[in-house]
């Protein structure tokens, strides 16, 4: 048996084991990945952990930190309320407003990750205040990233508009973005749906009803009654918050600020940004801070870890390849090209979006070429079943929405949930895209 077989056995293995078993499915990876990699492939173990991804995993650390930070001194707090203010209390736009948010910070030119990792703990703080299903909101995030990613000038878009220059295919920038964007419009319609976008149009909150917290006495409500401030008995004045900004608070706000432009602007490593960040507002308040490090999401870091090591293995195995390299040979092009759409999904859900396009772009080169596919719906179809499935816990962007879960759901039923909605991404979003885009022109 080939090494590209065992590494793909020992996937499904671990995935099956760390469903059926409440067992960290990183510590599984990283099992998989030193027995795989020392017996089939032959790596030295320092081969072997240079897989890991240190940038991802110091990005989980480093912007949870953060945000640790801003929960406890009630930053968090203070932007849920204004941003509530923005939209006029309308609870059913605040979804959207994260979604086109992240869109556009991606389409612009910001790394995906960045762009969740920005977006992704605000918007499941607004979440848990006015009791929006965390999933919905969370796939939001992740889907608004993915809907301006392939913009001509992202950087999923320059990568893919790149690869298939250097292929001598023909440029279809603006049909690879516009099918991505619509496809991951379409999937957050129908989070909306399903998980209570429809009730939250009838429901209002009083963007002035603030107590000393920053929260609401009554967090949603049907009717025009204004919500009172809790243990005073009167409502807040109409226009002003019921407290001043703080200074630790001012602060904490001009690290968010500082973080997003040095990161995105000076196109910095937003994990070193934000964990220098935190370790300064540490330092001018530590003994109000001295328990934030508790709060990062240390399981989640080993998840990310174990897997993201994995994934080099895999790549290692060469077991990409040798799917990819099998789907060109089949003989229906069109057959050929859902194989590659779900060679993509599948592989991406468990490692960088970024690092496959190059590889599997190639690869579907004989398909367009003879089998009379059209080569800007088929790589916009291969682009984006190699990245909806970001929803994934395994990836850069499942995995921040997952540690970055609001306090009103459990990080293991959270966990269920994203894995499930992923899940079913993984396994008809291809087989959609590719119905959608591929198979009408062929």
């Amino acid at each position: 048996m080939g090494p590209e077989w065992v590494a793909i056995l020992a996937l499904v293995a671990l995935f099956v084991v760390g469903t059926v078993l409440p067992i960290n499915m990183g510590a599984l990876a990283y099992v998989a990945a030193w027995l795989v990699g020392l017996f089939s492939l032959h790596l030295r173990e320092k081969e072997i952990l240079a897989g890991v991804s240190g940038d991802l995993i110091l990005t989980l650390i480093g912007v949870t930190y953060l945000f640790a930070i801003a929960k406890n001194n009630g930053t968090v707090d203070l932007i849920v309320a204004s941003a509530v203010r923005a939209v006029g209390g309308r609870v059913a736009l605040i979804p959207w407003v994260m979604f086109a948010v992240t869109a556009v910070l991606t389409a612009i030119g910001a790394a995906s990750p960045a762009a969740c990792a920005i977006i992704g703990p605000i918007a499941l703080g607004f979440a848990a205040r006015y009791k929006i299903n965390p999933l919905m909101m969370g796939m939001f995030v992740v889907h608004g990233a993915q809907g301006g990613g392939f913009s001509p000038i992202s950087i999923y878009g320059t990568i893919t508009n790149s690869v298939m220059e250097d292929a001598k295919l023909p440029s279809s920038e603006l049909t690879i973005f516009l099918s991505s964007l619509v496809v991951n419009l379409v999937m957050a319609t129908i989070l909306f749906i399903l998980f209570g976008g429809r009730k939250l149009m009838n429901q209002r909150v009083d963007p002035n009803g603030l107590d000393d917290s920053g929260g609401l006495t009554e967090d949603l409500h049907h009717g025009g009654a204004t919500v009172t401030a809790r243990g005073t008995g009167a409502s807040a004045p109409t226009g002003t918050l019921a407290r001043g900004v703080r200074r630790d608070q001012l602060l904490t706000l001009i690290a968010f600020v500082g973080v997003a432009v040095v990161a995105l602007a000076f196109d910095k490593n937003i994990g070193f940004v934000a964990i220098t960040a935190a370790v300064l507002l540490a330092i001018l308040s530590p003994t109000e801070h001295k328990d934030a490090i508790k709060q990062v999401a240390w399981p989640t870091v080993l998840l990310v870890a174990g897997v993201s090591t994995y994934a080099a293995i895999l790549t290692e195995s060469g077991a990409p390849q040798f799917v990819g390299n099998w789907a060109a040979g089949l003989g229906a092009a069109v057959i050929g090209a859902l194989v590659l759409c779900y060679v993509g999904g599948v592989v991406s859900a468990f490692a960088s979006s970024t690092a496959l396009l190059p590889v599997i772009i190639p690869i579907a080169v004989p398909l367009i070429g003879h089998g009379g596919i059209s080569a800007g719906l088929f790589v916009a179809a291969l682009a984006i079943a190699s990245t909806i499935v970001d929803v994934s816990p395994f990836s850069t962007n499942g995995a921040l929405m997952l540690a970055n879960r609001p306090d009103t759901i459990a990080e293991p039923v959270y966990y269920q949930q994203i894995l499930t909605y992923s899940v079913i991404v993984v396994a008809a979003g291809p087989l959609l895209v590719w119905a959608a885009l591929v198979l009408p022109g062929w």
